[in-house]
């Protein structure tokens, strides 16, 4: 495989992994770790992701318990849990923090797919971008005389075949993703 391809691949191949883990941060119906991924807690004044400060388990579909390490710690978390975006009020028993999470009504799971919606067609705008990159790229070692015409076409029908395949991907995690949050 030439550089330009192994180059776009694993572009494209990071644009899935940012998308993966947007979509394991978007909440579903049932309780997963990785929604507090993106929380980060003022560890003795440094902001710390809290996934490393403590344990999450997700005990009972919708129930979410944090463990900290440092049990210290249990009120800048429960801070941070409440200033964040998921509108989730922990419970505190001085040890473990224990996050219950709301039934979705119908108008929010609408919501949340159409973010997903949003979100898969960023990653395929991106994908779109490093297809686009790796064809100007062959065109100008075309046009410096590097590669023939039918070299440049077969070139450009590989990038399409590779774009396709992302974009395929991208589709897949999309559906599992819309029938999770869809899921009662």
């Amino acid at each position: 495989m030439s550089d330009y391809l192994k180059d776009s691949e694993e572009r494209m191949k990071k644009t899935l992994n940012v998308l993966k883990s947007e979509l394991a941060a978007i909440r579903a119906g049932r309780a997963n770790p990785a929604l507090l991924d993106r929380i980060t807690v003022n560890y003795y004044g440094t902001p710390t992701p809290l996934n490393r400060l403590a344990t999450i388990t997700a005990p009972e579909p919708r129930v979410l318990v944090v463990q900290p390490w440092d049990v210290s710690q249990i009120g800048e978390i429960e801070k941070a849990i409440q200033k964040s975006d998921l509108g989730i009020n922990p419970v505190s028993d001085g040890k473990v923090l224990r996050l219950v999470l709301p039934e979705l009504t119908e108008e929010r799971r609408k919501e949340l797919v159409k973010l997903v919606h949003k979100k898969a067609e960023e990653a395929r705008i991106a994908v779109r971008q490093i297809r686009r990159d790796a064809n100007d790229l062959v065109k100008k070692m075309e046009k410096n005389g590097e590669i023939s015409e039918d070299e440049r076409k077969r070139r450009e029908e590989e990038i399409q075949k590779l774009t396709d395949k992302y974009i395929k991907e991208i589709d897949k995690m999309v559906e599992a993703k819309e029938k999770e949050i869809m899921e009662i």
